[in-house]
């Protein structure tokens, strides 16, 4: 029988947010594929976990997933781990997850912090929908490119940005989707952790002349439909969807809020203020 492929999730920055499933997987695998050795010997070290560590990155994820499937099949329990947070998510994973589950070999998922999750639900911006876009291009012309693809999405983005462009890539957030709200999220969970709300010319103003060091995800609200729906009011918009398409109001509320990029909660608000 084939061994089992373990995707778990460790800690983004402190030590302590690792599952208790997660260490007893870590203890009784045959081996972790990891990101960087270093990194992971830190993790392993702290909780006195004794298990070979095998290097799995981006310049060895295709030459390194063979090699592990191959030992998947003799038998052999393989855990695999990223520097931070889950496996897979902008960083290597993919290839040899997909490999597994072409081989029917057993993919188990150990639940861990996630940057992007953390990163949300503490920005102050709509969680209900959102989309995650990873890391913009680097180069300015290509970044802009993009952001123009997502001019129109309606949902909280979320990107991850590192300090060296930080400020160059909210400027061009600014001139292209506007003066939106943002939280940009900085060394969440470490000893210097922090968040900055506000809007795009705000924050831009608030950095100028800053010294920017660390990571950072940023959460940017989405573009909101008001202004498509002229001068209706929401009450007036629910009403207008319930007579075109025929569909109750509690139906309606729903379609109002994916429309205008709201919650049904902020809706429902709305309604009873009416």
């Amino acid at each position: 029988m084939s061994g089992h492929l373990y995707i778990v999730g460790t800690p983004i920055g402190n030590l302590e947010d690792i599952t208790l499933r997660a260490l007893r997987i870590l203890k009784e695998v045959d081996l972790i594929a990891c990101e960087d050795t270093r990194q992971t010997s830190k993790l392993l070290g702290h909780y006195k976990i004794q298990v070979p560590l095998v290097s799995y990155h981006e310049f060895n994820e295709r030459v390194r997933s063979i090699e592990l499937i191959k030992k998947l099949k003799m038998g052999r329990n393989i855990a695999l781990v990223s520097d931070a947070g889950m496996p897979g998510i902008s960083d290597p994973g993919f290839q040899i997850i997909s490999s597994a589950i072409k081989e029917n070999i057993p993919v188990i998922p150990i639940p861990g912090p996630s940057a992007i999750l953390t990163a949300l639900v503490i920005s102050g911006l709509p969680t209900h929908r959102f989309a995650f876009e990873g890391f913009l291009p680097e180069k300015s012309v290509a970044r802009k490119k993009h952001l123009l693809l997502l001019k129109d999405e309606p949902r909280t983005l979320i990107f991850f940005e590192s300090a060296r462009r930080l400020k160059q890539s909210l400027q061009d957030i600014f001139e292209i989707l506007g003066n939106r709200s943002i939280a940009i999220a900085h060394e969440l969970t470490k000893k210097f952790e922090s968040v900055d709300r506000g809007s795009l010319k705000e924050i831009l103003n608030r950095f100028e002349g800053m010294t920017i060091k660390g990571e950072f995800v940023l959460s940017l609200s989405g573009k909101t439909s008001t202004e498509n729906f002229g001068d209706l009011s929401i009450h007036e918009h629910i009403a207008q969807v319930m007579i075109m398409m025929g569909i109750s109001r509690l139906e309606a509320i729903k379609l109002v809020a994916d429309l205008r990029g709201l919650s049904k909660r902020e809706v429902y608000r709305h309604v009873q203020n009416d």
